[in-house]
């Protein structure tokens, strides 16, 4: 196993298999899309050990409590780290992290999305540390993501070559 692998061991987390969506879904795209040097890793959500969306599931904070979004937000970089290893073979091949966005499932004028945001951006520096791990970021609330999840995450990477 691999060292980053292990770290997120160490913190609870396994790596879930392929996102599995519902039937009738269509997804018409690559959930981790290479160019040249850089990894573009579609929006994720939390996946259970199964690979389906993991709940809890609504908007923040009215229906789910900013501890359960941002645990949301930890599981959907999981996710998110899952398929990129599964494109690039190993999460080390990772020279930075570039962008990171989450798109919060947020009642009409919650501003503290960035709250549900950081859980995700501290697994990251967590994982990867400031020179690897520091990236940019946009956390937006909006009134509805795929599934009812509470918190999407995307990103950009670059590889090492």
């Amino acid at each position: 196993m691999h060292q980053l692998e292990q770290r997120l061991k160490e913190l609870g987390y396994d790596l879930p298999p392929e996102p599995k969506v519902p039937p009738g879904v269509k997804i018409p795209f690559e959930w981790v899309r290479i160019h040249g040097s850089r990894a573009f890793i579609a929006g994720h959500g939390a996946l259970s050990a199964d690979g389906i969306p993991l709940g809890p599931f609504g908007s923040v904070p009215s229906q789910v409590p900013v501890e359960q979004a941002q645990e949301s937000a930890r599981l959907a970089t999981v996710s998110m780290l899952s398929s990129l290893k599964r494109e690039v073979g190993n999460l080390e091949n990772v020279a930075a992290w570039l962008m990171l966005g989450a798109f919060v499932n947020a009642d009409p004028g919650y501003p503290m999305t960035t709250l549900v945001a950081n859980a995700a951006s501290d697994l990251l520096l967590n994982l990867y540390g400031e020179e690897v791990g520091a990236h940019a970021r946009v956390a937006p609330g909006v009134t509805a993501v795929p599934f009812n999840l509470p918190v999407v995450i995307w990103a950009e990477v670059e590889l090492t070559v």
